[in-house]
């Protein structure tokens, strides 16, 4: 709990550094200098006060409307399910007519809010229901509710897939990847829970092994024994979920930075610059992307050791030998449900392979309804959310939806002769 409360008021005391540089240097008796550097010392601490305080807040999702065909619909949010540990939201645009894909999002549970996928909700709004996982900070879950690991996060996609009832179509985001695997499995094995009707995953480990990043290669190298105790903290007095241990997301965000260290420290370094030049706004490119990217969640200490561990060393999922519960997960019984895989020519976290090796655990599963989309020049976030997807990757995986939809596009009523279209 020292080492947690440390943290946060080294962040607290780093955002009220930045604070206090910014109000000092923009006092009015420097105006009068001649010398540029009030100017870059005020926008340093204008970065670093913006820079820390979004760490610790949750972005909202900011969709209230959506344009289709040059009309703009208002957009409803609302929780379907509240579990210990996740909502379940519901987004409807309030169009003039039915749409008929329903999509449940598999946001990652890896560091980042839900909200990392707000692009990817927005695209689809226009021709969809959407409903997403939005996963809770760990440190804001009472310890009475319990521990949350791997095999609670597939039973609580098992019981979205029941919630949300048949003709489901599901995403899932890199992270989720092998664990809505293992749900479509056990909801192949359950007869009280519709199949999907296709399970769309994106830039996921399925088999870390398959084309090794530094991701898995920290997986590799690093003991359980040394993980726990060098990033695994107890959370502390000033949140609802004191006494919990954690994997914090100040930590996650250190590694993800690391990884592109140079490219961040030229972001923000340019970033500083144009706003002494009065060049940079409240909505930039710079601050729309970090405004995000920052603003992290701590995961549960139980599910961030299991992931890697399950995952990562002993690739349960790749090997086809994960349980639940004690009981085998067949991954081969998945018979019904179409898969599409998409990857990422240029994604350094779970790189092209990865995620095609689910094909490889699907005999059962018919030619006709498996696919795999690689997309050369997109990184990992723009798969997802960026311009590749937009353009490239949501009209594929659209296509891939309404071919194994099960719910006819258009139905004629002979008597006037005309077509009805619905999405």
């Amino acid at each position: 709990m020292t080492l947690y409360d440390m943290s946060e008021g080294a962040r607290q005391g780093a955002a009220w550094w930045g604070a206090t540089t910014k109000a000092f240097w923009r006092n009015p008796v420097f105006l009068t200098a001649l010398s540029p550097y009030p100017a870059l010392f005020a926008a340093w601490g204008q970065v670093t006060e913006r820079s820390f305080e979004r760490v610790a807040t949750r972005p909202d999702w900011g969709i209230e409307s959506v344009v289709s065909r040059d009309r703009d619909y208002v957009v409803t949010q609302k929780v379907r399910m509240d579990l210990p540990f996740c909502k379940l939201v519901h987004f409807t645009a309030d169009r003039n007519r039915p749409v008929n894909r329903r999509i449940l999002l598999i946001a990652p549970m890896s560091g980042h809010f839900a909200t990392l996928c707000r692009k990817t909700v927005r695209s689809l709004l226009p021709n969809c229901d959407v409903w997403v996982t939005e996963w809770k900070n760990a440190r804001d879950v009472p310890v009475s509710t319990g521990q949350f690991d791997v095999e609670d996060y597939a039973k609580y996609l098992v019981q979205f897939f029941a919630h949300l009832g048949k003709d489901t179509h599901v995403i899932a985001v890199c992270q989720p990847v092998p664990l809505a695997l293992v749900a479509t499995a056990m909801a192949a094995d359950n007869p009280a829970v519709p199949n999907p009707r296709s399970l769309t995953l994106i830039g996921g480990p399925v088999d870390p092994d398959a084309n090794q990043t530094r991701v898995t290669d920290f997986g590799n190298r690093v003991t359980m024994g040394q993980l726990e105790r060098s990033v695994i903290q107890t959370v502390g007095f000033a949140f609802p979920g004191v006494g919990r241990q954690v994997y914090p997301g100040a930590v996650q965000l250190s590694s993800f930075m690391s990884m592109n260290a140079e490219t961040h420290a030229r972001a923000f370094t340019e970033q500083i610059y144009r706003l002494a030049r009065k060049e940079a706004s409240d909505h930039d490119r710079h601050n729309t992307f970090y405004d995000e990217y920052l603003a992290v969640m701590d995961m549960p200490a139980e599910f961030y050791l299991s992931t890697v561990k399950r995952i990562f060393k002993r690739r349960e999922v790749a090997r086809n030998i994960f349980t639940v519960d004690g009981t085998p997960v067949d991954i081969t019984r998945i018979r019904e449900t179409a898969v599409k895989i998409v990857e990422g020519g240029r994604d350094d976290i779970s790189a092209p392979g990865q995620c095609m090796a689910a094909l490889a655990l699907l005999p059962n599963v018919p030619e006709s309804m498996k696919e795999h989309y690689l997309e050369p020049d997109a990184g990992h976030y723009g798969i997802f959310s960026g311009s590749a997807w937009r353009d490239k990757i949501r009209p594929a995986v659209l296509d891939f939806i309404d071919k194994h939809n099960g719910v006819r596009k258009a139905s004629r009523r002979k008597s006037a002769g005309v077509t009805q279209l619905h999405g």
